[in-house]
C-alpha cells in the first residue's frame, strides 16, 4: 500500500492530503522504464565486448585465430630451416662449383634484389596479426626468389659440367714457346723497368727470349681473333679468343702461321718469334685475359711443367728486372 503524504495549509491552519496527478505519475513511470532500458542496454554492450560474454561463434572464431597463429609460427620455423639449407647450397655454389668451373659467383645483392621500393604488402595491413602475416609473406617471397635464382645457377653449373672437357681444353694451360730448360723467361708479370725510358711501369704479360723464327704455340683451344699489327707497340701480334672469358695475346712476331677466324687447338703452331714493334730484342710477349682483365700468365702453366719447375719459373718471373718491350 502506497504511503499517503500530507502538507500543512497555513491559511486554514490544517493538514491536507497531497494529491498526485495521474499524468505526472505516468511520466515518472515512463522515465523510470526508459532509464532502466538504457542502463540495461549499456550493460549488454559492455558484456558482449568482454571475454565474460562470448557466443559459441565467438569461441569458434577465437580458436581458429589461435590455430592460425600457431600455424604461422610453425611455418616460420620451417622457413628458418629452408633458409639455412638454401644458404648452405648458395655457399657451395659460390665457393666450390663456380670456382671449379671458373665462373663469377652470384652476389648477395643479386640474390635478394627486387624487394625494395613500393610496399607490396599494404593489403595485409590493418589487422590484429598484420605484422605476423606480412613478415611471413615477405619471407616466403624472398625465399621463392632465392630458390629461382639458385635453380638457374645450378642449371648453369650442369651446363658447365657438360662442357667441362671443352672448358679444360680452352684454358691457356701451357707455355707458348718450348722452354724445357726454363732459361727463356726474361721478364714476368708486374712492375718492371721500361727498356727505353728506364721508368717502372706495369708489365701486363711475360717475356720469353728466343731466336727469331722460334715456333710459337697456341696455349689453349680457341678461334684466332686477330693476326695483324693493329695494336700500337705490339708489332705483329695474334689474339686468340678461347671462350669462357679467356683471351691470349702473342706479340712481336716475325711472321704468322694462322689467320683470323681460324680454329686452333692447344699446341698448334700459330707463329714465329720476332722483334717487331716496340721491342728491344727477339722475344715473345705473352698475355692472358679473363673477362677482359689481365691476369698473371704464370698461374696457367700447370699443363706443361711440374711443381718443382713451376717454383723455379716463378722465381725468375718475380724478379724485378727489365722487360724487353
Amino acid at each position: 500500500m502506497s504511503k499517503v503524504k500530507y502538507y500543512y495549509d497555513s491559511e486554514n491552519l490544517a493538514y491536507k492530503r497531497v494529491l498526485t496527478k495521474k499524468r505526472k505519475k505516468f511520466g515518472y513511470i515512463v522515465l523510470f522504464l526508459m532509464s532502466s532500458l538504457l542502463f540495461g542496454f549499456l550493460i549488454f554492450v559492455l558484456l558482449i565486448n568482454t571475454s565474460y560474454f562470448e557466443t559459441p561463434k565467438d569461441k569458434i572464431q577465437a580458436r581458429e585465430i589461435e590455430v592460425l597463429q600457431l600455424n604461422y609460427k610453425l611455418l616460420n620455423k620451417k622457413l628458418d630451416l629452408m633458409s639455412e639449407v638454401l644458404g648452405a647450397v648458395e655457399n657451395r655454389d659460390n665457393n666450390i662449383y663456380r670456382i671449379y668451373f671458373n665462373t663469377s659467383p652470384i652476389s648477395d645483392e643479386e640474390r635478394k634484389s627486387g624487394f625494395g621500393g613500393v610496399n607490396r604488402y599494404k593489403d595485409l595491413l590493418g589487422f590484429n596479426n598484420s605484422e605476423l602475416i606480412e613478415n611471413t609473406t615477405k619471407r616466403v617471397d624472398i625465399l621463392t626468389k632465392e630458390l629461382v635464382i639458385q635453380s638457374k645457377s645450378l642449371d648453369d653449373i650442369v651446363l658447365l659440367a657438360k662442357q667441362k672437357e671443352k672448358l679444360l681444353a680452352a684454358i691457356p694451360a701451357i707455355q707458348p714457346v718450348k722452354n724445357e730448360d726454363l732459361k727463356h723467361m726474361a721478364s714476368g708479370y708486374g712492375y718492371r723497368s721500361d727498356p727505353f725510358t728506364k721508368i717502372k711501369k706495369f708489365h701486363y704479360g711475360m717475356d720469353f727470349t728466343s731466336k727469331t723464327g722460334t715456333a710459337i704455340y697456341a696455349t689453349g683451344d680457341g678461334v684466332v681473333y686477330k693476326a695483324d699489327a693493329s695494336l700500337s707497340g705490339y708489332g705483329n701480334h695474334i689474339e686468340i679468343n678461347h671462350g669462357y672469358g679467356y683471351k691470349t695475346l702473342y706479340a712481336h712476331l716475325s711472321k704468322y702461321n694462322c689467320k683470323p677466324g681460324q680454329k686452333v687447338k692447344r699446341g698448334d703452331l700459330i707463329g714465329y718469334v720476332g722483334s717487331t714493334g716496340r721491342s728491344q730484342a727477339p722475344h715473345l710477349h705473352y698475355e692472358v685475359l679473363k673477362d677482359g682483365v689481365h691476369v698473371n700468365p704464370l698461374n696457367f702453366y700447370y699443363g706443361s711443367i711440374s711443381a718443382k719447375e713451376y717454383l723455379e719459373i716463378s722465381k725468375l718471373a718475380n724478379q724485378e728486372n727489365q722487360s724487353l718491350d
